[in-house]
């Protein structure tokens, strides 16, 4: 990909435009990362690079942006520009073409501003950037009142770049993103959501989160999260304290590589328990009946709210209706066990069960449980095929209806069991029953 970006950039420069690798891709590349993508800055306008480059797609055009494919790559490239007014919070209403200093100051971090030659190595840096790498500084450009107005998405992304990057907010910066929260309401949700997912799915998440508490954006995005603080629950399983500390502790306990369903999973596990808490005077005791299924009734919602795709709901909802079964495997009767761990969902559940364990009373007896009957099942599918249908009680002049259906599900309860071991077993169980 690099090879190709820098093809594209070298046709521009021999064509007599100033063009440089821009963003991103020179602030990973500094930092000692692989750049996911290159994106170019130039002097040419979109008319002058569709010149060199008559295949690009012109869809950006109106902000200086070509699309150009190269080796089967696509590269932005965009002509240097600086922004009129932002209306809407989210668009320039216009741009002005101009040179890279300006085209510079106009974005939203310094770490961002960055300028890179790649055919003579030299780094162009108008706005700090590269002093604030060395320090670790998430730093606006110039006055971050003003970068957030212009895309009040950057509110959420400062989030995201200090958790990904690992970097402290600069104090001026932190301050404007704290009195703006309130403006992260008029961004799409669709945008929200990609943003918040880049920091769940980031080993460092657990930063993204604190970040988001300690802003105020948590308030305005997920306010069920934050009212999870002073939840108290009952010490004796839960010593660890309030459910919100509970989520935060469960969170950092994740695998780095924890997959967004099982993130979200643990974000909205408990999060039922505020609007289900009750204290029972008998043993004085704080109970949180039925805090399962209100949750996962809460998830949907939010999830549908941040509008996540069905798959995603449909796994979340699953991990958090479910989490309260976990402690009752040991009891299941067998084929009640094999179906509860047939389910699509069930190893990320056995995760979050896991991590609820450990970020409260660290018993792990049930997960050790599953572990066994997982290597035990591991030999045949954990539910086969079924020794009996419909068909084998038709011919037998058995009416359709539930009743039907119930027999069915007894016949492979006691295959599930070994009770059944093939299908002429089963077919003489039929027969002695529809006798009886």
């Amino acid at each position: 990909m690099q090879n190709a970006a820098i093809s594209i950039l070298t046709q521009l420069q021999e064509a007599g435009y100033t063009a440089y690798f821009a963003g991103g891709c020179v602030r990973d590349s500094l930092l000692g990362k692989l750049p996911k993508d290159y994106d170019i800055a130039t002097s040419a306008t979109p008319d002058q690079i569709l010149e060199i480059f008559p295949k690009g797609n012109t869809i950006g055009a109106h902000f200086g942006v070509i699309l150009v494919k190269k080796d089967g790559f696509p590269f932005e490239i965009a002509t240097f520009r600086t922004d009129g007014d932002y209306s809407d919070g989210r668009r320039p209403d216009s741009v002005t073409f101009t040179d890279a200093e300006n085209d510079a100051r106009r974005r939203d971090f310094t770490v961002n501003g960055l300028f890179e030659n790649p055919v003579t190595g030299e780094i162009i840096d108008f706005t700090g950037g590269r002093e604030d790498l060395k320090k670790q500084v998430l730093r606006a450009i110039g006055e971050p009142e003003m970068r957030f107005q212009e895309d009040y998405l950057r509110l959420l992304r400062a989030v995201r770049f200090a958790t990904v990057l690992g970097f402290e907010i600069e104090p001026r910066t932190w301050e404007a993103i704290q009195s703006g929260t309130e403006n992260i309401r008029k961004i799409a949700p669709e945008r929200i959501r990609e943003e918040l997912d880049k920091i769940w799915r980031h080993p460092n998440r657990v930063q993204g989160f604190d970040l988001l508490v300690d802003s105020g954006l948590m308030e305005v995005i997920l306010p069920e999260i934050t009212a999870l603080q002073g939840c108290e629950q009952p010490p004796q399983f839960h010593p660890e304290g309030d459910v919100f500390v509970h989520t935060r502790l469960m969170l950092s306990l994740l695998p780095p590589e924890a997959e967004l369903p099982l993130v979200l999973s643990v974000l909205f596990h408990d999060i039922g328990k505020p609007a289900t808490q009750t204290f029972d005077d008998n043993d004085n005791r704080i109970r949180f009946n039925g805090h399962d299924k209100t949750g996962a009734e809460m998830a949907e919602d939010i999830l549908h709210r941040l509008k996540y795709s069905n798959a995603v709901i449909d796994a979340v909802v699953a991990g958090v209706s479910h989490h309260m079964e976990f402690m009752n495997v040991q009891k299941m009767r067998t084929s009640t066990l094999k179906r509860f761990m047939a389910r699509d969902t069930f190893d990320y559940e056995m995760e979050l069960h896991r991590v609820d364990c450990l970020g409260s009373n660290g018993y792990l007896e049930n997960y050790e449980f599953l572990l066994q009957k997982k290597e035990e099942f591991a030999n045949e599918p954990i539910i086969p095929k079924p020794f009996l249908n419909g068909h084998d009680l038709i011919s037998r002049n058995f009416p359709k209806g539930p009743a039907m259906g119930e027999i069915l599900t007894e016949a492979q309860d006691l295959q599930l069991e070994g009770v059944l071991t093939n299908r002429e077993e089963a077919l003489a169980w039929l027969d002695e029953k529809l006798e009886k």
